[in-house]
């Protein structure tokens, strides 16, 4: 097999997130995205040490696949799993779960099971627009990357998994933009002058944040940008539209300079009753209503004993560390990102919860100067698991109870052995669907000290 070239197969399995596999001969084939029973054609990418390809066509449905709603589902890059029943998708990430615990030799626990989104469509709370275009010199757009492309756009105004008002404001400001005149920022050349506009709304409250990311390479109209945006016919309310400049050249949203063009900053969201200040550099879960089935299973997992210290690390803005705070006398959490901090600390007080305490910080040097005994400690680390120098600096802590809450599935399966091997048993892990549609799921795993 050679690159590019073009082979037919049949898709047998799944490789989360978001791919499959196939056997050519006695090669083993994987593929972004497809459903296991496909027929498809593959052009090959890579044949050294992996053989990679990329469908060209689906040349047969899988038995129990159906018909995506959203018309741009194969070039978005947003969905990989439209196209499979929500329950079929439930037990995909769950087997997917399972059988990783099982090769890493986790066995003997209670598995609880699955807990489905409470919203399978439209529970995204924040989305994060890109401006470019579909083809060399073609129109403006603003949208998502398309799937396989570093530079193609595609336009998303009808999305499915968000609401509905993040595609009222899409086109408006595409379509703003369009008859302004002004280019996006050519990540070759680094000339341009949009970048990015980031939507965030509160599931309770409906408070919108806009942050429109741009380069210094052009003048924004402010006051018709701002009028355009509040005369659109909005379920939910603006509270706060801001324009921040970046001319770094890497492609993420960060701010050397921020002005708020109308009203705040800042919106309210609630969790579990709680209520949280989100900016919109704010790290949130962004389906609130799952986020909170994945903190009722955390509480439950903790229990209601004598906890009197309880430590979360990677806290974020604090939002496990307060749920939990009623179960116990004092909880500590540990972030890395200042700013994330100063909003648990705000957040904190403004719940009435005088026993939460934050240190920013890095854990893996932070844990060192922690002075309480802990009773239980919360691990929600980032994509890539637990540093392997911070885990035994954890591990002296000997807590009673671990609760691990992993956003991918393979660290965790790398990283709980050590725990085994440090004298805790695995007693329960349940699933949490927290993204619909996508190749991620959250699993949250009880460890206690024999």
């Amino acid at each position: 097999m050679y690159k590019n070239e073009d082979i037919e197969l049949k898709i047998e399995g799944i490789v989360f997130p978001g791919k499959s596999w196939g056997m050519a001969g006695e090669k083993k084939i994987v593929i972004k995205n497809g459903l296991p029973g496909q027929q498809v054609l593959v052009r090959m990418k890579k044949n050294r040490k992996k053989y990679e390809g990329q469908i060209v066509e689906v040349l047969e449905k899988a038995p129990n696949e159906i018909e995506a709603l959203c018309n741009v589902f194969s070039k978005c890059g947003g969905c990989t799993y439209q196209n499979l029943p929500y329950v079929e998708q439930l037990k995909l990430k769950e087997n997917y779960v399972l059988t990783l615990l099982e090769e890493a030799v986790i066995a003997d626990f209670e598995y609880e099971g699955i807990t489905p989104s409470p919203e399978v469509f439209g529970y995204r709370n924040k989305m994060e627009f890109s401006f470019g275009d579909n083809a060399k010199d073609g129109p403006l757009m603003l949208g998502l990357h398309e799937q396989g492309s570093f530079y193609n756009i595609v336009k998303t105004d009808d999305c499915r998994i968000t609401d509905n008002d993040f595609n009222l404001i899409q086109k408006a400001v595409s379509k703003f933009f369009s008859e302004s005149g002004l280019t996006y920022f050519h990540k070759r050349s680094h000339i341009g002058f949009l970048r990015h506009l980031v939507v965030r709304k509160g599931k309770y409250t409906g408070d919108i944040l806009l942050n429109l990311a741009t380069t210094t390479q052009g003048e924004l109209d402010e006051s018709v940008f701002v009028k355009i945006l509040m005369d659109l016919p909005l379920e939910g309310q603006i509270r706060g539209i801001l324009h921040t400049k970046n001319d770094g050249v890497a492609d993420v949203v960060k701010a050397e300079t921020s002005t708020i063009l109308y009203g705040e900053d800042k919106i309210e969201d609630k969790i579990l009753g709680l209520t949280f200040e989100i900016s919109s550099f704010s790290f949130f879960q962004t389906n609130t209503l799952g986020a909170e089935k994945l903190y009722s299973v955390i509480r439950d997992f903790v229990g209601q004993g004598q906890n009197e210290v309880i430590y979360d690390l990677y806290c974020g803005t604090g939002t496990i560390a307060q749920v939990l705070a009623p179960l116990a006398q004092k909880v500590v959490g540990i972030e890395l990102v200042p700013e994330a901090v100063m909003a648990a600390k705000a957040n904190a007080e403004k719940n009435g919860l005088s026993n939460c305490s934050f240190i920013a910080g890095d854990v893996m040097v932070e844990v060192e100067n922690l002075s309480y005994k802990a009773d239980v400690i919360i691990l929600d680390p980032p994509r890539n698991g637990i540093h392997p120098k911070a885990i035994f600096k954890i591990l002296d802590f000997k807590p009673k109870l671990f609760v691990y809450v992993s956003c991918k599935a393979s660290s965790l399966a790398r990283d709980l052995p050590y725990f085994v091997a440090a004298g805790y048993v695995v007693k329960k892990v349940q699933c949490v669907d927290m993204f619909p549609h996508t190749g991620h799921v959250e699993t949250v795993v009880l460890m206690e000290k024999r």
